[in-house]
């Protein structure tokens, strides 16, 4: 008896499906040969091996929009239906001999997996088409580096490339398993021995020894970002961090917020570099807002590792404003996606509010949905500024209040404590006296002593 979840449509397992609408290719014939020369020519393969066809299609759509944004010219997209990727080469033999021939035919010199690959995939499968494999956390990882710009985004980077490719070092040529040392050429002799070690075993130890250098200068680097959380953790001014999927507006949204002149593009992970700012509240109390890389399904484990440090930002926030895409075609997939990190780098038990952004642009019935799926939402447009206001509003309700609250009379030769109780405080009410302002605030802990101390309590 064949169980039904074991049951696939014969059709599907025996042919490559096309995607349609994922060639990039120039309609205009003048300027083919001036992008052949500037872009990598692909065609993306992927396996449905659960899930429904247009979730499949939807990731299969997201790896093109990755190839784009690395500089690649989108010819074909395919995908095989069966019940897991094959051991050896993803797609199983005969499909990776069909997979030639397309490659062949459209003139294709890349093939990108929509899928980690293993180091014999990855050998088996080039060995096959005849023209470079990558998988789509390479990639990933590419388009990092093209978009890293200080030196510690570059170093992070850096660090995740080596932890992925040193495993995978013997699956990118033959030529790497060459003896380096020993009686080689067979004019070999006392003082002419080289190390002993093959050339991929150089390889290797060259790799180990650079992972553990940008280890150390990522240690080095994050110290000043603690120095920075220290202090506003000394000011007790609460941290707010923007979150989400790559291209959902994260940068767009901290602009309206705070007018912060963030670079927006609209491009897969164009920020890496964290960036914080201050907003405040319409009650008046400051805050510091951080924009934070964006996420994607399947995010290299090594890119979270690598990352750690600027994750950190979300793990240690007192509010996280989850922004989600309302134009994309499975958003639910995509807060599921982010929530999947959130869990890895231990920031679920970070207070979340989620900022459904885009809606000028956004099918109604969407937003609707995502309303009523994530209860407490707040919608805005981050390019029209409709429902700032209200997000504002809603960040103020959400951030812990001040600890203490204290009516007291300040002098008015202490107005410095009255502008601190504005700046890090609610004040509630002010009043002016003979004998100074009698303030009823809610402020930390620290400042409420301070005031107790100064002056008198009433």
């Amino acid at each position: 008896m064949i169980h039904v979840d074991d049951q696939l449509d014969l059709a599907d397992r025996h042919a490559l499906r096309r995607v349609p609408g994922l060639s990039t290719e120039l309609r205009d014939i003048t300027e083919v040969e001036y992008r052949q020369l500037r872009l990598e020519r692909v065609v993306l393969i992927g396996v449905w091996s659960d899930g429904t066809a247009e979730a499949a299609e939807n990731s299969l759509v997201e790896l093109k929009q990755l190839a784009e944004t690395a500089g690649s010219s989108v010819l074909e997209g395919l995908i095989q239906r069966r019940g897991q990727p094959d051991a050896a080469t993803y797609v199983g033999s005969g499909k990776a001999k069909e997979l030639r021939d397309v490659v062949a035919a459209t003139g294709a010199d890349t093939v990108i997996c929509d899928g980690e690959l293993t180091p014999g995939q990855l050998r088996n499968l080039e060995a096959t088409v005849k023209v470079k494999v990558i998988d789509r956390t390479a990639l990933i990882l590419d388009i990092f580096a093209q978009h890293a710009r200080t030196r510690e985004g570059k170093a992070q980077v850096e660090l995740a490339q080596l932890e992925y490719f040193l495993p995978r070092l013997r699956g990118w040529g033959e030529a790497l398993s060459r003896q380096a040392g020993g009686r080689a050429g067979g004019n070999g002799g006392v003082g002419l021995r080289g190390p002993g070690e093959t050339k991929i075993e150089t390889d290797r130890r060259r790799i180990r020894n650079r992972m553990a250098k940008l280890r150390r200068e990522l240690v080095a680097m994050s110290k000043s970002r603690d120095a920075n959380r220290r202090e506003r953790g000394r000011r007790e001014v609460p941290s707010v961090a923007i979150a989400g999927y790559t291209n959902a507006g994260k940068s767009s949204l901290l602009n309206a917020l705070t007018g912060a002149g963030v670079m927006i593009e609209d491009a897969l992970f164009a920020t890496l570099d964290p960036t914080v700012r201050r907003a405040r509240t319409p009650q008046g109390r400051p805050f510091t807002l951080s924009d934070t890389v964006g996420f994607v399904r399947h995010l290299p484990h090594q890119l979270v590792a690598a990352f750690r440090s600027t994750l950190e930002e979300v793990t240690r926030a007192d509010l996280v404003l989850h922004v989600v895409d309302a134009t994309h075609a499975d958003p639910e997939s995509q807060i599921h996606a982010v929530r999947e990190v959130f869990d890895e780098i231990g920031a679920r038990q970070v207070p979340e509010l989620v900022v459904v952004n885009k809606v000028d642009e956004a099918d109604p019935m969407v937003v609707g949905r995502l309303q009523r799926r994530t209860p407490g939402s707040v919608v805005v447009s981050a390019y029209t500024g409709a429902g700032i206001d209200k997000l504002l509003a809603a960040v103020g309700d959400a951030l812990p209040s001040p600890e203490c609250e204290l009516r007291v009379l300040v002098p008015y030769g202490r107005g410095d404590l009255i502008a601190r109780a504005h700046e890090l405080g609610e004040v509630l009410d002010r009043q002016h006296t003979p004998e100074g302002t009698v303030l009823h605030a809610r402020v930390p802990a620290a400042l409420a002593a301070e005031l107790e101390r100064c002056v008198g309590s009433r």
